[in-house]
């Protein structure tokens, strides 16, 4: 199994990541290889806290074009975390 860290590369702070907090869901960046089993383990590990659920959205890169080069951004993964009942909120999003 991976590292907790190599999993989770970042937290998205986004309208809607602010307004599913009040759900206890949090959005993180992972890495695309990660499952959901991974994703639990190294939330769970990172900061303390019970995982009831995590559901995961591959994100397609857009196309863009700069003057007439075009290129592609990469795919990338995000994964929406739901602790359970009872469990702390995680402490990276509690000064937003």
């Amino acid at each position: 199994m991976r590292e907790a860290r190599d999993v989770i590369i970042k937290p998205l702070i986004t309208e809607k990541a602010t307004r599913l907090m009040e759900e206890r869901k949090y959005l993180f960046r992972v890495d695309n290889r990660a499952n959901k089993i991974e994703i639990k383990h190294a939330v769970e590990e990172i900061f303390k806290v019970k995982v009831q659920s995590v559901n995961t959205i591959r994100v397609t890169g857009k196309f863009k074009k700069v003057g007439v080069h075009t290129g592609r951004r990469s795919n990338w993964k995000k994964a929406i975390v739901t602790l359970a009942e009872g469990s702390k909120p995680i402490e990276i999003f509690e000064g937003l």
